[in-house]
């Protein structure tokens, strides 16, 4: 069969991130037009015999000697010498990332960057984000055979090996330069749009989860506000279905379609806005969101929810800031295994304790009388009180657990897997080994009293990580000893 492809420009080195940036560009959207234009001439004229093919640009960089790298920081250098590539995607909705990545890289190592045409094709399917049907019907394109025409996504290519740590450089192959490849990125990026109902342009770089629905409402209040404040910094508010305000007294259009996971994007210019997202109940959800989330490479992700309290002591209402967590949420056990430690972010838990005590102004040793820093236990078993309940009660004492959820601990390892800054503050809602459970009437007044306070502690600790340094909101200790160059 024959194969028809772009003509690409050969490879350059630049000593500049701009201009790195911008090859990258040209060759990405010279493949997209190639393949839009290929289908949309396959889809018409119905032409066979001939294989459409573009590939991802790549960057790589060649490294021959061990450099003095300022040992205070966690990304932006390689380790030791060698051969060292990656291949891009979207370079129009990375450009921040990567001119900042690349700038690190040429700086840190004085050597230039090479920008060229991978050997990895682009599928099709992530050629046109919106998909295959439009005003194409199924019947016209089965008849195309787009499988022996176009490149299909490869599962092989959409691993997590790397971050796992589980890449294999076999046939002197180049070290992986990034997290995550190009396809993988794809993959997410179609996923997010799928799940959240919003498109991955709008996601920020602070994301909040939470399981309720109830923080949205808040949430929405919280921008209006700053929409109508000129010296706020934010610059719209998204709902689900894109539906984008940049006036606080705009309407929003409600969307026809509740996603499985909606996300409302409260943004800045820079993209270091903050973005929640209703990931509802159970750990599942709270791997999927975050699984495709951070092939944006946010900055951080804070769980906001709600928790059973397991101690007498606690009322209805306090908070939980977790510095460990019992992982037996099961979801995450073939990617890390439960003995790997989930240690507690100092960064992060200063911002948070912070705010709690800025909204409830409340200081020091009085601080405890509303919030308690320990451990959270995540099940995945919401009914775990209907069973015999004396295993899982004796494990909770034994690990000195004061809160219990299903999504805490999840979204925290897959924060150290990712290498994206975490943490977790909890509000308890029930405390079901004392006999207060949740009833209707007790449930609608404590949600109307916290809510809006527990998701203000949030955005003003997020809002306190804005303002520091990505050096050192990025930690070390999140870091592997044979870490990627890219954060």
């Amino acid at each position: 069969m024959k194969i028809d492809q772009p003509d690409y420009f050969p490879p350059a080195d630049f000593t500049t991130a701009d201009e790195a940036v911008d090859r990258l560009k040209q060759i990405y959207d010279l493949s997209i037009s190639f393949l839009k234009n290929a289908f949309s001439d396959i889809t018409t004229s119905m032409k066979g015999g001939i294989k459409y093919r573009a590939f991802y640009p790549e960057i790589s960089i060649k490294i021959d000697r061990f450099a003095q790298i300022d040992s205070r920081l966690s990304f932006g250098h390689l380790t030791q010498p060698g051969h060292y590539a990656t291949t891009i995607t979207r370079p129009d909705l990375f450009e921040n990332y990567l001119k900042q990545q690349i700038g690190l890289l040429i700086r840190n190592h004085n050597v230039p960057v090479t920008i060229g045409v991978s050997d990895t094709p682009i599928p099709l399917h992530f050629a046109i984000p919106q998909g295959l049907d439009g005003n194409i019907t199924q019947d016209r394109v089965s008849q195309t055979s787009l499988r022996d025409m176009f490149d299909v996504p490869e599962l092989s290519n959409m691993n997590d090996n790397i971050v796992d740590g589980l890449y294999d450089n076999h046939g002197g192959m180049p070290l992986p330069l990034a997290p995550f490849t190009a396809q993988r990125v794809d993959y997410s990026l179609a996923r997010l749009a799928h799940y959240t109902a919003t498109r991955p342009e709008h996601f920020q770089n602070y994301v909040l989860f939470t399981n309720y629905q109830f923080y949205v409402s808040a949430f929405e209040i919280y921008a209006r506000e700053q929409l109508a404040r000129t010296d706020s910094g934010y610059t719209s508010f998204v709902a689900t279905g894109d539906h984008e305000i940049t006036s606080s007294d705009a309407d929003i259009e409600q969307s026809t379609k509740t996603p499985q996971m909606p996300s409302y994007h409260l943004k800045r210019a820079d993209g270091n806005g903050i973005t929640l997202v209703n990931i509802g109940v159970g750990p599942s959800n709270a791997k999927t969101a975050t699984d495709h989330i951070a092939v944006l490479r946010p900055h951080a992700w804070l769980m906001v929810g709600h928790c059973a309290g397991l101690r007498s002591s606690q009322n209805l209402g306090d908070f939980v800031l977790a510095h460990a967590y019992v992982r037996e949420d099961k979801v995450l056990d073939d990617d890390l295994p439960v003995w790997v430690p989930i240690p507690a972010l100092a960064e992060v838990q200063v911002a948070l304790e912070q705010a709690v005590a800025s909204v409830t102004e409340l200081q020091g040793f009085e601080l405890k009388k509303i919030m308690r820093t320990g451990t959270v236990a995540t099940l995945d078993n919401r009914n775990w009180e209907l069973r015999d309940n004396s295993g899982p009660v004796r494990r909770l004492s034994q690990s000195r657990a004061v809160a219990l959820d299903m999504e805490s601990a999840t979204i925290a390892a897959n924060g150290f897997r990712f290498r994206v800054p975490y943490g977790t503050l909890l509000c308890v809602s029930d405390k079901p080994l004392h006999g207060e459970l949740k009833l209707p009437g007790m449930a609608s007044e404590f949600y109307k009293s916290q809510v809006s306070r527990h998701l203000m502690i949030g955005i003003k600790a997020m809002e306190s990580l804005q303002n520091m340094p990505l050096e050192r909101l990025h930690s070390r200790k999140l870091r592997s000893f044979d870490q990627p160059a890219f954060l």
